[in-house]
């Protein structure tokens, strides 16, 4: 799998924009499986070289970009939200439900003309006890960014709820003329370039490799019937 290069945030409202991996061959058949066949085994591993791209210290909470409720309730599971809380786990960071999203179409396979016609977010309501309903530092995560629509939108709620800063997170990024523009690594919340987090290995060109241990517990087959997802990381309310 390549890595992701850098990107220039799609939007105003976001602050800094990274993916791990490109969206291709092995990256895209386990990011479909993932989303739409609760294949959880690649999970730990994408969550550790996308946390690899972000310095914790620079981030209050992590939150997710939610799919809507009846597409989770039809699958019994959100996958942004199964990497948001493999994420904030490895960072030792809360994770916590910060927005809601409207109903309305999937963007999968919709034209980039379409996908700018993006969907709606509604940021969480504090609740009496809580005296601020968003972090000032908040990390968005989502499984893959095509145009950054999706992910713009997500950051426009956050900042009118009264987040200060908002930094998108994606497991996978594609890499068609639709996507993103491509920008240096300038961005002040990544880290520096290190060596791979356990269960990936560098092959020295650029491209990441899930470990022989990885690899075994990805070919375990998939019998049991989807979960519910745990409850929230340490932290949420």
């Amino acid at each position: 799998m390549r890595r992701a290069p850098a990107l220039r945030p799609p939007s105003a409202d976001l602050d800094g924009c990274r993916a791990a991996v490109v969206y291709e061959g092995t990256a895209r058949q386990l990011l479909a499986r993932l989303k739409y066949g609760n294949a959880r085994a690649s999970v730990p591993w994408l969550a550790r070289a996308m946390g690899d791209l972000v310095d914790p210290g620079l981030v209050d909470v992590v939150t997710w970009v939610p799919t809507t409720g009846a597409r989770r309730r039809r699958r019994g599971y959100d996958q942004a939200r199964l990497l948001a809380r493999a994420v904030a786990r490895q960072a030792g960071l809360p994770c916590r439900r910060l927005l809601r999203r409207r109903p309305g179409p999937a963007q999968t396979g919709q034209s980039r003309e379409a996908r700018w016609h993006r969907p709606a977010f509604d940021a969480e309501r504090a609740k009496a006890t809580t005296p601020k309903a968003i972090a000032s530092r908040v990390l968005v995560v989502d499984d893959i960014i095509t145009t950054g629509a999706t992910m713009a939108a997500a950051a426009a709620a956050l900042k009118t709820a009264g987040a200060e800063r908002v930094i998108g997170l994606a497991a996978a990024q594609t890499l068609l003329n639709s996507a993103p523009r491509v920008a240096p690594p300038s961005e002040a919340f990544l880290k520096p370039v290190r060596a791979p987090s356990d269960g990936l290995s560098d092959d020295s060109g650029g491209h990441l490799q899930p470990t022989s241990s990885a690899r075994r517990r990805r070919r375990r087959p998939a019998t049991e019937a989807p979960q519910r997802a745990p409850g929230p990381a340490v932290g949420a309310p």
